[in-house]
């Protein structure tokens, strides 16, 4: 299905700016469903003259009228008028009489979406539909009542580009409160008018005991964090209602997080909603990740410690060897235990489980500086092209193959000469291919080395890898060896 910036870039009369506003707007639709108990949705002009909708949001609290998701559908005839005329008017048009939606009387709201831009005209950018479904009207509660309220104030703010504040945070933590959470209702100097059950029990189990309507809430949360030294530094701006922010609020092991929505009337702050959510198990399993996260970092760091610590020894032991081919063999386990513990290094430093390969790489080829500045040979390496981000259980093993390619290429392909040695990388969307090229002399007779080095490659990227390894040889011409990795085995971008 379409994303919302897709369907509204499509009819060619949007800025990007505008669809923030929508994408704002088609965010807050489950408020605004919860407070109405009826079905939202935001259509937008088409070029034909036509509206196509772009969200929809159905109730949590009341029957949906929409059995299907009705996003990227153009207006119904019957609400063609009612739209068009909230658009064109820059009002809020109620339908005159009942509509019948597939047999279910309904009634028909259409809000003109207006964004409010600052020095400049307000411009319409859309409209906001509400659906209410009239086969289950009953005697409506005190909390209904309120709930349809805060949502009539806040179309009026829809109508009037007050809503939604651009200055609101965005991506709110895990958790953010929803009306069926609990919902205060705050005049202008922020005294409770009305606390449904759920924020009610919120506050309970804060350690307030009384009833909260008539309560300056801003006292309440001061008898509740009477000795508390730190606290969100959010929390005043929120409970007093006077700006559109959230703040977590702490008190005897519970945490309740806040959201307040300023309410205005042409500019006018006439009071606020204030959503609340028990989230103490949500914060306490957000705590377990981090420590975790952390954990599993500093254990990144110790194995690549301990693995720096044998690549010294064993650097020492390759350095007092008196045999020359224990010495080469220690040199290569050595260079082998550094590169595996560069990934861990690379690990160490963040929260995610995979690795920018293009920077573990670009590290590896620093240790097979050494071999390049062997005796007689002076070898040139350079790489191109993108490998992506790893997992890093395919991280180690390509790294490690790596290492041993540039480093066979550089000791026996320009083994007593001056050369180039080349590394090119090359991802789709269906596998990462590798081509490690030299412009030695090659193998005698093009035919493929079998010693440890090649052995190792051959394990690591057809074993673990699943991938695929091919030598091209030319006697004078170089020694070029492809790997391709089928992108199913790897973490995609």
């Amino acid at each position: 299905m379409s994303t919302l910036s897709d369907l509204v870039y499509a009819q060619g009369r949007t800025t990007a700016d505008d669809v923030e506003w929508l994408h704002r707007l088609a965010g807050d639709g489950q408020l605004l469903a919860d407070l109405a108990f009826a079905d939202i949705v935001l259509w937008v002009p088409t070029p034909d003259d036509s509206f196509i909708a772009v969200a929809h949001t159905r109730p949590s609290g009341a029957a949906t009228l929409f059995y299907r998701d009705i996003v990227g559908d153009r207006v119904r005839p019957q609400w063609t008028t009612q739209v068009r005329e909230a658009y064109g008017t820059g009002r809020i048009i109620d339908s005159a009489s009942p509509d019948w939606f597939e047999e279910t009387p309904t009634r028909v709201r259409a809000v003109p979406v207006v964004r409010s831009i600052s020095g400049q005209a307000p411009q319409t950018l859309g409209v906001l539909t509400r659906h209410t479904n009239l086969g289950e009207t009953r005697t409506p509660s005190r909390q209904q009542i309120t709930f349809n309220d805060c949502a009539d104030d806040l179309f009026g703010m829809v109508a009037s580009g007050e809503f939604p504040d651009m200055s609101a945070p965005t991506s709110p933590r895990r958790g953010a409160p929803r009306a069926s959470d609990g919902l205060v209702r705050l005049d202008v100097d922020g005294v409770t008018t009305f606390a449904s059950p759920n924020a009610l029990s919120a506050f309970n189990r804060l350690g307030f005991v009384d009833e909260l309507e008539g309560e300056s809430l801003v006292e309440v949360v001061t008898r509740i964090l009477p000795n508390k030294r730190q606290f969100d530094e959010s929390l005043p701006v929120v409970v007093t209602g006077r700006a559109p922010w959230r703040a977590d609020m702490e008190a005897r092991g519970v945490t309740v997080s806040l959201r307040t929505i300023p309410l205005r009337d042409h500019g006018t702050r006439v009071g606020a909603i204030l959503l609340c959510r028990d989230v103490t198990e949500i914060r306490h399993q957000e705590q377990e990740l981090i420590t975790k996260d952390a954990t599993i970092r500093e254990i990144h760091h110790r194995v690549k410690n301990n693995l720096q610590t044998v690549a010294s020894l064993l650097r020492i032991q390759a350095r007092r060897s008196h045999s020359e081919e224990a010495r080469e063999a220690l040199t290569h386990a050595m260079r082998r235990v550094a590169a595996i513990a560069v990934v861990h290094d690379t690990l160490s430093e963040g929260l995610a489980q995979n690795v920018d390969f293009d920077d573990v790489f670009a590290r590896v080829l620093k240790l097979v500086a050494e071999v390049a500045a062997a005796p007689n040979t002076r070898a040139r390496t350079r790489s191109s092209g993108r490998f992506g981000t790893l997992p890093s259980e395919y991280a180690t093993p390509l790294a490690l193959a790596l290492t041993e390619l540039v480093t066979n290429a550089v000791e026996h392909g320009l083994a007593g000469q001056e050369g180039d040695v080349e590394i090119v990388a090359d991802r789709d969307e269906e596998r990462l291919e590798v081509r490690v090229r030299d412009t030695g002399s090659g193998l005698p007779e093009g035919q493929v080395g079998n010693g440890l080095g090649t052995q190792i490659v051959r394990t690591l990227i057809q074993g673990e890898l699943s991938g695929t390894i091919d030598w091209h040889t030319l006697t004078g011409s170089g020694t070029e060896v492809t790997i391709e990795i089928p992108l199913r085995y790897i973490a995609k971008d």
